[in-house]
Order: structure tokens, then sequence, then C-alpha cells
């Protein structure tokens, strides 16, 4: 059974509260009710000055009206706040209340015309009680009118109106006003649940935004910095090995682990300002960063070599070239890690509808989708199926023990659907 907290339902009772103070019909009633209330007093007071000149009581009655006025007039200020929601418990009725139906009591005793302000009373009691309270409250209020009515027909005879019309009245008033309180209840329940859900999904979809950030900046991470250490890792222990043997080599892989490294740093400050590749700033296109990109990283042991195809339409949109050099980047560091290859080729063609990118080693191969230690391990290849997959594209490797690795992604130029 789903049960609401103390608090959820205090929320949804303030919520609630500010619902109906915002609602132009709520509004429209209580200005109808407060209009009617004072022509009925008005057009009491003058009945009664018609029909009973010189009455002794006029001047009680003419004092207790007045007070009626102010004290009905002060209500916004003294009564009290209006009730909870139908079936919730009574509020004190509060002392402004108590004397306004004072004041009406008495000026029915002493003139039962007034009677006829008990209208407007019963949806006084309604809004600023709970439902006991109220039914008790209109219960009181129509007995004297009843008894008003029997007291100013004294003497015409029995009426039966006079006894049944005012109480009928008063239930069919009172059954419309609760239902419709009960509706607004309910209504208020849905726009606080609508509301909750509506900021917990804002909330869930900025988590998501979140993750997928950090997806992001991961893989971001992964193809620059992270592959750049590597390298200049493998550099500098390679001059380490060839320091006292061959130090003219040494200092070719130094000066390449320089040059890595400076290259590095560009990246770390694009990548703090956009995340932009520093191959691709400056209007170069993708053609001339893959081919910087094959300079760079051939070394002692592994000539890297690109290759182009067709050439481009139109300017490719940033995203697939950022994309496409993120994964040669990928695919070159994984082919210097792992796969013990002495050549690999970068080939870039361009079609009509798509571009494609063909990462060939000629290593020491492996079984895709082998995971016991025989493929690629680390985050590369899922960063590039996950970047191909964001524009649409696929990638496909082919490989076997022996025969070297192709690594191929393709990204349609057509937008999405």
């Amino acid at each position: 059974m789903n049960r609401r907290s103390p608090i959820g339902i205090e929320a949804a009772d303030m919520e609630g509260v500010e619902i109906e103070a915002a609602d132009p019909d709520a509004r429209w009633l209580a200005g109808v009710m407060h209009v009617a209330f004072f022509v009925l007093l008005s057009s009491s007071m003058t009945r009664f000055l018609i029909r009973h000149p010189g009455d002794p009581a006029t001047f009680w009655v003419i004092g207790l009206a007045i007070a009626l006025a102010l004290l009905y007039v002060l209500g916004p200020v003294l009564g009290p706040k209006e009730g909870p929601a139908a079936g919730g418990f009574a509020r004190a009725p509060g002392v402004w209340l108590v004397a306004v139906i004072g004041a009406w009591l008495a000026l029915v005793v002493l003139a039962p015309s007034f009677g006829w302000c008990a209208v407007p009373l019963f949806y006084t009691g309604l809004r600023s009680l709970g439902t006991r309270s109220a039914i008790v409250l209109v219960t009181l209020l129509t007995t004297f009118v009843v008894a008003a009515q029997v007291k100013l027909r004294l003497g015409s005879g029995f009426d039966p109106n006079l006894l049944f019309a005012p109480p009928a009245v008063a239930a069919v008033a009172t059954a419309v006003f609760l239902h419709a309180q009960r509706q607004a209840a309910r209504l208020r329940t849905v726009i606080a649940d609508l509301v909750r859900t509506r900021r917990e999904l804002a909330a869930t979809e900025r988590r998501a935004g979140t993750l997928s950030e950090r997806q992001r900046l991961s893989m971001e991470i992964h193809d620059t910095l992270a592959q750049g250490l590597s390298s200049q890792q493998m550099l500098l222990q390679a001059a380490d090995r060839l320091w006292d043997t061959d130090p003219a080599a040494a200092r070719r892989h130094i000066r390449s682990a320089a040059s890595v490294t400076e290259h590095n740093l560009a990246e770390a400050r694009h990548f703090v300002h956009d995340l932009a590749p520093a191959d691709l700033v400056g209007g170069a296109g993708l053609d001339e960063a893959l081919r910087a990109l094959a300079e760079r990283e051939t070394s002692a042991g592994l000539r890297i070599r690109f290759h182009q195809d067709g050439s481009p339409h139109a300017a490719l949109p940033d995203r697939v070239q950022s994309a496409l050099l993120r994964i040669a980047q990928g695919a070159l560091a994984n082919v210097r890690e792992h796969a013990e290859a002495t050549t690999a080729d970068l080939t870039l063609t361009h079609l009509d509808d798509q571009v494609v990118l063909d990462i060939a080693d000629d290593g020491r191969g492996f079984t895709p989708g082998d995971k016991s230690g025989g493929g690629v391990r680390g985050h590369g290849l899922p960063a590039m199926r996950a970047r191909v997959q964001q524009l649409g594209g696929s990638l496909t490797i082919e490989s076997a023990p022996g025969e070297g690795t192709v690594l191929s992604a393709a990204i349609p130029l057509e937008p999405l659907p």
C-alpha cells in the first residue's frame, strides 16, 4: 500500500494552498458570496425598518447589523485560515467565526428576516472548517433559519416549505460544496504528484547527462593524454636500453618523446578549452590531421603510411572529423602496444554517402571477441565503437592470429532520421 510521509503531505498541502490561492474561480466564487452577504444583510435591514418602524429593538438590530458587517469585512485579517481538504480533521473555528455566528444568531432572534444571510455563512463555514465541524455548523444555521421562518409566518397557517425547504437547500449546497472541495483536493494531489515527477525526471536527466559526459571525457582522455603518455613511456624505455650501445638512436628516441610531449601538451590545453583535437585546430582538415598523425607516430620499428581515396564533396562535420581522428589515434596506440607490427596503413575513403577510415597493420593479429588475453585489452575498442555509434556508423574488425588486423570505421554523411 502506498503511504505518503508527513513531510510529503505537508508539502502537498502547501502546494494546494498556493494553487487554491491562485485559482481565479475560487476568488470569483468568494467575491460572489461576499457581495451576496452584504446584499442580503442590507435587504434584511431595509425590510425590518419598513415593517417595524419605531420598534424598541431597532437600536439593537442596527447595532448588531453594523457589528456583523464590520466583523465580516475584517474576516481576511481576523478569520481562520482555510481548512484542510474534505475528510480531514476540523480546525478550531477561531474567535472571528464565533463572533460572526453569534452576531448573526442574535440578529435572527431579534429580526427573523436576517435568516436569509445564512447562505453566505454556509460558504464561510464550509471553507473555514473541516467536514464534520462544517456540517454541525450548517445544521445549526439551518435550524435557526427554520425557526426564523416559522416565527416570521406565525399566524399564517402551517406551510411545509418552511420546515423542509431550508434543510433541503442546505443539504444540496453542502453536498455540492464538499464534492467540489474533494475534487479540488484530488486535483491538487495529482498536480503535486506531476510536479514531483517532473522534478524527479529532471534530476534523472541531469544524472544521465552527467554519466554521458563522464563517458565522453573518459574516451577523450584515453585517446589523447593516455595515448601520448604511453608513447612517451615506450620511447624513453627504448632510449634507456640504447643509451650505452647506440647513443645516436637513444637521442632520436628522446627527441621523438619530446615531440610527443609537446603535442600532448597542446592536446591537454585544447582539451581543457573545448575538447577539440589539436590537429584539427586552425582550419586543418581531417586529411592533413591524419597525415600529421602518421608522421608523428612513425618510429624505429614501426612505419605508418597515410592514403586518401576520393575527395570530399563538402567539408566534413566537426563531430565526424574529431571522431575519426580519435579512432585513428586509439587504433595506432593498439598497434604500437599490442600488434608487434612493422607497418601500418591509414586509409581515408570519401564516398558519396559515407566516409570510411581503415587502419591495417601486419602484426600478430588476434581473434576478435576473444577475451582470454589474445584480444585487445583496455578501453580502446569500446571507446571507438561508442564514438561510431553516436554518429550512426559502424565499426568492423577483421583479424586472425598471425595475419594482422584491419579496423574499419564507416560513418554516414546523410542526416540521421
